[in-house]
């Protein structure tokens, strides 16, 4: 079938009159799943998400995204949190419309253009919203895909499958890193006793880099949705600052943390909480390494990885050994 029988067999499905469609138009931004916006002929805009060929080259735990993001929208909706919420979703490849994941549209765009005080009230507010994500709890630790098995009851043997199958990732791959892979496996592990102070599983989003946060315009801006929950996983919050300050130290961040602390999130950089930051970041960086082989990033891609990703990943690997 084609792209555009597939969308009005989704709408169908969804319980929307499949004639009702009248615009499509794919989205640009995503990196793994094929994305595109559908535009109903009363106005409602929706988006549809649409997973790559099983046969494509992915990383371990890029397995059963769609369910992922899902749950992360289910989730967010418990508490309030602006994010995408399902309108439809087949995750069976054997379904008439094929795998697929139906989600409203989130208003806002980029944060281009922002004057300095105004990014610093969103960034309060993001604060308070990443507070309230970070109540909602799950039923035990790891990704909800099942890539690397059931939910654990613990957080170090969930931890340790993420950062072994990334570690794998980057044998598999031949991926490029600035240290030999045996030497950050031993770093990582020597910080694992860390993770055994993280007893509650709770929502992380873990890629909420800017782009994943819509600002919605007006005389007063504010957070439209955080979008993109592909990747979260039932873990350790501290795991979410990583992408919050994607390159930089949310310590630093001095209106986040203010949000987050006001709406009730706990956090204090002991030596311990540090160790488990620096782990994530690792853990993070690590992927955005190996991912650039099966992307088939290209050379300026790759190169920009190489010269602003692989300094944040040694870096974090020797925090975790000068805190040892």
């Amino acid at each position: 079938m084609d792209d555009g029988e597939r969308a009005r067999l989704v709408l169908a499905a969804a319980g929307l009159p499949p004639e009702s469609l009248a615009e499509r138009l794919p989205l640009s931004g995503g990196t793994y799943n094929t994305v595109e916006e559908l535009r109903l002929t009363d106005g409602t805009r929706l988006i549809l998400k649409i997973p790559p060929p099983s046969t494509t080259p992915r990383l371990a735990y890029e397995s059963e995204l769609l369910g992922a993001e899902a749950e992360f929208c289910r989730a967010a909706e418990t508490v309030g949190v602006p994010a995408p919420r399902v309108a439809g979703a087949a995750l069976d490849e054997t379904a008439p419309t094929g795998r697929h994941l139906l989600l409203t549209h989130c208003p806002g765009g980029g944060w281009d253009g922002l004057e300095h005080g105004q990014k610093a009230l969103l960034r309060r507010e993001l604060g308070g919203l990443v507070a309230r994500l970070h109540e909602v709890t799950g039923l035990g630790f790891g990704y909800p895909s099942g890539a690397f098995g059931p939910l654990t009851t613990d957080w170090r043997t969930a931890f340790a499958a993420l950062y072994d199958a990334i570690l794998a990732d980057a044998r598999h791959f031949r991926a490029w890193l600035p240290l030999p892979v045996d030497e950050v496996a031993r770093t990582a592990e020597a910080a694992y006793d860390a993770l055994d102070e993280v007893t509650v599983p709770r929502l992380v989003h873990f890629d909420l880099w800017q782009g994943n946060i819509l600002v919605e315009r007006g005389k007063s801006p504010r957070v439209g949705g955080l979008i993109d929950g592909e990747r979260m996983f039932w873990g350790d919050p501290v795991a979410d600052f990583v992408s919050l300050s994607l390159l930089g130290d949310i310590r630093q961040d001095a209106d986040f943390l203010a949000g987050y602390q006001e709406a009730g999130g706990a956090v204090e950089f002991t030596p311990s909480v540090r160790r488990r930051y620096a782990l994530y970041r690792s853990y993070l960086y690590l992927i955005m390494l190996v991912e650039a082989v099966p992307r088939a990033l290209d050379d300026e891609q790759v190169a920009w990885r190489r010269e602003a990703v692989a300094p944040q990943l040694t870096a974090a690997l020797d925090e975790l050994r000068d805190l040892a």
